[in-house]
């Protein structure tokens, strides 16, 4: 697994649970938003995920947060599609004294899924999204997967992708409500499911 921070892998994780919606002020490899959280105890070197992607702060300025992004970060999330004005998902790192309101998350992403429709019905609105199988293999009807950074619980999964449903609140706090078909979006799976499945590939290997 790869951790998106210059300083490799660490056991940094965070729960889905957006805090903030932040505005890009500068996108790029030196990527730069303006945020409403209470910076009084986040310091340089510390990380936080946007749009899921565990990465360190490198600046900060009054309302301002700066993080580098490298290569491999620009090639394999859709952090390098971002524009001015776009809204980024901001979560800092679990305490161990936090509720897990959300679901484990490590701050990689597995892959990038594709929006393939929306759908309103009722309050919720429904969205499908193209997965490739390093995705789907470990979700499950009812289980979790983050969506650009947001815990969500899966409806509907197939080997084409799945579908979760955005309850009002969702998107009132998260730039979900913003997503148009044929978007990108940055997908990572439930992390106990690939820990179980490096545990029994391990004991298959031993017996």
């Amino acid at each position: 697994m790869r951790r998106f921070t210059e300083t490799g892998i660490d056991p940094l994780m965070f729960t889905g649970i957006i805090e903030d919606s932040a505005v890009v002020l500068q996108p790029g490899a030196r990527l730069q938003v303006r945020t409403a959280l209470d910076l009084s105890d986040t310091k340089l070197g510390d990380s936080i995920a946007v749009d899921g992607c565990c990465l360190t702060v490198v600046e900060m300025l009054p309302g301002v947060l700066a993080f580098d992004l490298g290569p491999e970060t620009l090639a394999v999330t859709t952090l390098g599609d971002l524009g001015i004005n776009d809204r980024v998902h901001l979560e800092r790192a679990l305490r161990l004294s936090d509720r897990l309101g959300g679901h484990l998350v490590a701050g990689h992403v597995d892959a990038i899924g594709t929006i393939v429709s929306l759908r309103k019905e009722n309050d919720a609105l429904i969205v499908r999204v193209s997965a490739p199988t390093a995705v789907t293999r470990y979700c499950v009807a009812k289980g979790s997967v983050c969506l650009d950074g947001v815990s969500l619980t899966l409806n509907v999964v197939d080997d084409a992708g799945f579908a979760v449903g955005l309850i009002p609140h969702t998107l009132e706090v998260t730039a979900l409500g913003a997503l148009s078909v044929g978007d990108r979006v940055n997908l990572e799976a439930d992390l106990v499911g690939k820990y179980v499945e490096k545990l029994l590939v391990g004991r298959t290997a031993s017996t």
